[in-house]
């Protein structure tokens, strides 16, 4: 067969002993598989794979990012044979060690001829491998923009819908006696459209238009960046054109160094993977896809290589953000800019697309061949009118003006088991910020991390993400350690301990406080079917104490703990099963606490062109303080993680139906029962009675 006589002449080739086992292999697949270099590409369940990252969910992180990332280098593969070490990293699937041990192997032997071989590389195993292989690929260079376009990686238009089906208080008719005229603007029905044409490592074309639920079905005002749908974003890419290896039309990010000037996406955190939650990978510019409304650019932006280890990216964007505008004062303030995206009141629409923003940035980069690489970052930000949030003591050292410029060096290098990164940033108001870390492979089993950072409170970034404790990289220092003991293939032990400090005040934190963090999980895999995993979390957090109302009196520690089993159990392309039972509980140190338990169940049934997936789960919270968070399977590109608070079962079933080569369907119900409550929610999105449902429907054609 074809593919014998590829791993034959690798074996000749290359010499290496590990190939021979290869050659073996390849009898064991079918003819249609032999032929090609590639184990056929399978469907990932992306919500699966984030909560193996963060089986504990945060209310504080937007997981948009995270899912919009890991899509793309779904659909974006990286080639094997042109892969950087940084890009491997970014994966969040590989230790430095395999990372290393790829990078050798390819120096040494050459190109990889076939996927197979990376059974070849030492430290590979095939738990590590079939996690990989769907963000990798074997690409053929490509001559020419014209042959890409002939044929696409990935070229589809999708499009979703969905609405609670229970009435909410703002889609109600206003009674007209009532003292409030509030209410939403638009149908209670959300709307999601999106096109995509790209071939990975050549170029890229696409928009996306998204409303949310009470949001105006259609409207238009390109003085304020509204095209039809309440929020639209198109992006045209081409990359590896010679000299020019990225060049970007449109809606984008960029991700450099250790996110303190430009983090793009989702920074990792702190999570399951306790050993790479400091790293970033510097990964260059990349298209904006996703439905959030703002932390992107818009305009132009290229990558040019100097030389073969020097490369040179420019970028001007020029865009609208939503802001609150106070005209009540001595001329024009903007006192804060919103970024959750809705637009469905009269006072939530007049704050969108309001603010122009521009900026201007360079980043410069040198690889110290595949060892490491040094850069430099700036990021210049114009606003027409000047910023100021209210006057209250914890925002005295927040950006005030119109313009902020910041400027940041980074580096990283590799040698031998040791992986030293770093970055430094000063902005204009002279704020510094400087992160340290040290990741060590300690023989085959032992992996640890550290990690150092600060964040002085005039510290200003607008699109930097680097790891932090508060929601952004300013007013912290922290210092991070991360342990994992790999005794065998069975068996992983991980955790962390995280002490952090905010040396000035914040929200409802009338003092400089402290707190620290630790996590422990353990992993059992007795087979490639069986998954078993126990973690607990415990996070110590100064705050107000509920009865004191004065500023500047004494703080009080806050703890929340997390404990939960998981068990999992598959069998490939016929069913899966989760189990999971949570527990934990919040409140103030030495007091008594809020508990909260969910027990939950999952199955998934694949059938030859039907896959059925579904969940009932029971919840008991004292009250809102000890809510539970668990993902929930859904459709592609959406994804679904509530908070299961008070007395009540939720439960969902989604249907995936494969009805051509071209098109695929899905439908997802899903409904939570309260045992104790007359009404859900508040505010215009109040529902009365005990139960809350949701219905969605999803329809995506490939026009390949």
């Amino acid at each position: 067969m074809q593919y014998t006589g590829l791993i034959a002449y690798a074996y000749y080739k290359r010499g290496h002993i590990g190939l021979l086992f290869l050659y073996f292999t390849a009898f064991l697949f079918s003819s249609k598989a032999a032929r090609s270099q590639e184990p056929p590409k399978r469907d990932i369940d992306i919500n699966q794979f984030v909560a193996a990252l963060f089986p504990v969910p945060s209310e504080d992180t937007d997981y948009s990012e995270l899912f919009e990332s890991l899509l793309h280098l779904y659909t974006n593969p990286l080639d094997i044979n042109a892969v950087t070490a940084d890009e491997l990293s970014g994966t969040l699937i590989l230790t430095d060690v395999q990372v290393r041990a790829l990078l050798s192997y390819r120096e040494q032997a050459g190109p990889f001829l076939s996927l197979y071989e990376l059974q070849a590389i030492p430290g590979y195993d095939l738990v590590t491998i079939n996690r990989l292989l769907p963000f990798v690929t074997l690409n053929p260079k490509t001559s020419s923009i014209r042959e890409a376009l002939r044929s696409p990686g990935q070229h589809f238009l999708m499009f979703r819908t969905g609405r609670v089906l229970e009435k909410q208080k703002g889609f109600l008719k206003q009674d007209s006696s009532s003292h409030s005229a509030a209410s939403y603007a638009g149908s209670p029905y959300n709307a999601y459209l999106r096109y995509r044409n790209a071939r990975s490592g050549s170029y890229s074309i696409g928009f996306t238009m998204d409303k949310d639920a009470g949001e105006a079905l259609w409207d238009w005002n390109a003085g304020r960046h509204i095209f039809g749908a309440d929020f639209s974003s198109f992006h045209a890419q081409m990359m590896n054109r010679r000299r020019w290896k990225n060049l970007v039309l449109g809606d984008y990010q960029m991700q450099a160094g250790q996110g303190m000037v430009l983090g793009a996406g989702f920074s990792l955190g702190k999570g399951a993977e306790v050993i790479k939650t400091g790293y970033r990978s510097t990964l260059g510019f990349k298209p904006y896809t996703s439905s959030g409304e703002a932390n992107f650019f818009r305009g132009a932006a290229a990558t040019y290589a100097i030389d073969r280890y020097t490369t040179i990216s420019l970028f001007y964007s020029k865009t609208k953000r939503d802001a609150a505008i106070d005209e009540s004062a001595a001329g024009k303030l903007v006192t804060s800019l919103p970024i959750n995206g809705y637009h469905r009141t009269s006072s939530e629409i007049e704050k969108h697309n309001i603010l122009q923003e521009q900026n201007i940035g360079a980043h410069l980069l040198h690889h110290l061949a595949q060892n490491g690489q040094i850069g430099i970052t700036a990021l210049h930000t114009f606003y027409p009118t000047t910023i100021r949030k209210r006057s209250l003591p914890y925002n005295q050292f927040e950006f005030t003006g119109k313009h902020n410029l910041i400027a940041g060096l980074h580096g990283d290098y590799r040698w031998r088991n040791f992986h030293v990164f770093g970055e430094g940033a000063v902005s204009l108001s002279k704020g510094t910020g400087l992160l340290l870390g040290n990741i060590v492979s300690l023989g085959k089993k032992w992996d640890a991390t550290i990690l150092a950072r600060h964040y002085a409170r005039s510290f200003h970034t607008f699109y930097g993400n680097a790891i932090s404790e508060n929601t952004r990289p300013i007013n912290e220092n922290g210092l991070y350690g991360g342990l994992r003991f790999m005794p065998s293939r069975r068996w992983q032990f991980s955790g962390y301990v995280d002490r952090f400090w905010f040396p000035w005040l914040k929200f409802q934190v009338d003092a400089p406080s402290s707190g620290f963090d630790y996590y422990l999980h353990c992993l059992y895999k007795p087979s490639k079917r069986l998954n078993v995993y126990a973690l607990m979390h415990e996070k110590h957090k100064q705050r107000n104490a509920p009865e004191n109302k004065a500023p500047a009196t004494g703080l009080v520690m806050s703890v929340r703990r997390t404990a939960m089993i998981n068990f999992e159990y598959e069998m490939p392309m016929k069913f899966s099963l989760r189990t999971r039972c949570q527990v934990g509980d919040s409140g103030l140190k030495g007091k008594q606490k809020s508990k909260g338990i969910t027990v939950f169940q999952d199955i998934t049934l694949h059938l030859s062109r039907i896959e059925l997936s579904s969940r009932i789960a029971w919840f008991n919270t004292d009250d809102y303080e000890s809510r539970q968070y668990a993902y929930e399977k859904d459709m592609l590109y959406a994804f679904s993680i509530p908070a299961y608070s008070d007395v009540g079962t939720r439960h969902y079933l989604m249907l995936r139906y494969t009805i051509s080569k071209k098109m695929k369907v899905w439908a997802r119900w899903s409904q939570t029962n309260y045992t104790q409550l007359e009404t859900i929610s508040s505010g215009l999105n109040e529902i009365r009675g005990h139960k809350r449902s949701e219905l969605k429907m999803q329809l995506m054609y490939e026009l390949n």
